[in-house]
């Protein structure tokens, strides 16, 4: 796939899915796992027409599926003119070489797709520049002669080694090239950006962090009275906004940054390094829980393994559980005996064992109905005040 003639997905493309079961997520993670990828689709504007799983021990090593899968996705896709086949998990080169060849389609793997979906979010040339390069970091080694056109780029002269140079290592010293310039470039918008929030003073600085999709430029908006683009798809926020809020007779600074994912790619985490700077150098995290998703346990786990890996797991935090009026269960019967699930477990269950267990604070909100949002700007403003304190203990008269 070319990243200068990437398709731009419309609605009326169609698209199957693809995930498996194995030892590592059962036949419930594997269709959690698929739901969230339809959404990832459906963000990119593609309809799902249809989902496909296979139990595999490993995955095969020239069809990632069995082969009679593979001839089941191939009926199907010819008989209803599927666009795109989409699989959860990462395909090697050889993979996705061998699948396009089958099956005809594009093929796009789950970390592709996330990067298709940054491209289009991408409005800054910041976030552009970060995402291509990310693009370009994941598709180098699944170069297969298709970069030649960036030959032209590079004026046409100079640009083989020999006669007999092969052409595809050619193309991959091209992109190796492109990769080097990208990265400086970003080293230098990195130096503009850290000059940026030196210049910011010595204020507070609280950053929202959390899952896609929860509501933290919601809650952006909510608390800075500003209007952050909120929307209710995943990533609707690649770059980081840093607005100044004030609760009752104090300032600080609060920005919302990119939401975190399952298998969010590696790439991206490194070509983000300055947005996420923004999460690293705060002195206060607000993660947000999307209270009302079946699986947020696993969305704080995920959060908090993203956190960890980029250095910032040990900032002071505040856990807020947001959507409580989009919450809801089912309460078993009496003479139900299976084990207790989420899906059973009432919002007052659910503020019992988390209020109980965590050592850190923790809030149950609506952002969109503004529930109990007092209670959030109070505790807010009782934890900035205390860094504030000790930050400037010559102050404590203002409170």
């Amino acid at each position: 796939m070319k990243p200068s003639s990437r398709t731009t997905a419309l609605p009326q493309y169609s698209c199957v899915l693809i995930g498996v079961i194995n030892k590592f997520q059962d036949d419930s993670a594997s269709k959690e796992y698929l739901e969230e990828l339809a959404f990832l689709a459906e963000t990119y504007g593609l309809q799902t027409k249809k989902t496909f799983t296979q139990k595999l021990e490993r995955p095969d090593k020239s069809t990632f599926i069995g082969k009679g899968k593979v001839a089941e996705v191939e009926a199907f896709v010819n008989e209803h003119k599927i666009d795109v086949i989409i699989f959860d998990d990462e395909l090697s080169p050889s993979q996705q070489r061998n699948l396009e060849k089958v099956l005809g389609k594009k093929i796009l793997d789950r970390t592709t797709l996330i990067l298709e979906i940054f491209e289009q979010r991408a409005q800054t040339a910041h976030a552009k520049t970060q995402v291509e390069l990310a693009q370009m970091q994941y598709l180098l080694p699944r170069l297969t002669g298709m970069w030649t056109h960036l030959e032209r780029q590079r004026g046409g002269t100079g640009t083989r080694g020999g006669a007999g140079e092969k052409e595809i290592e050619t193309d991959r010293r091209i992109v190796r090239d492109k990769i080097a310039l990208m990265k400086e470039r970003l080293r230098e918008i990195d130096k503009q950006m850290a000059t940026q929030r030196k210049n910011r003073g010595e204020l507070i600085r609280v950053a929202l962090v959390g899952y896609t999709n929860v509501g933290k430029s919601t809650i952006m908006n909510l608390l800075s009275k500003s209007n952050v683009f909120a929307e209710d798809k995943l990533f609707a926020t690649l770059d980081t906004t840093v607005r100044k809020v004030t609760i009752e007779n104090l300032f600080f600074l609060l920005s919302d940054t990119v939401g975190f994912i399952r298998k969010l790619p590696t790439q991206l985490v490194e070509s983000f390094k300055s947005t996420l700077d923004e999460v690293r150098e705060a002195d206060i995290l607000i993660h947000v829980v999307d209270i009302s998703h079946k699986n947020f346990e696993e969305h704080i786990n995920v959060v908090k393994q993203t956190l960890q890996d980029i250095g910032a797991g040990d900032k002071p935090t505040i856990l807020v559980f947001n959507k409580i009026d989009a919450f809801s269960y089912t309460p078993k019967d009496e003479d139900d005996l299976t084990p207790t699930t989420r899906e059973n477990l009432s919002l007052k269950d659910i503020k019992n064992t988390w209020m109980k267990n965590l050592n850190t604070q923790v809030l149950f909100i609506s952002a969109q109905n503004k529930e109990n949002v007092d209670e959030f700007k109070s505790l807010l403003y009782e934890k900035v005040k205390e860094l504030h304190l000790k930050r400037y203990p010559y102050n404590n008269l203002l409170y």
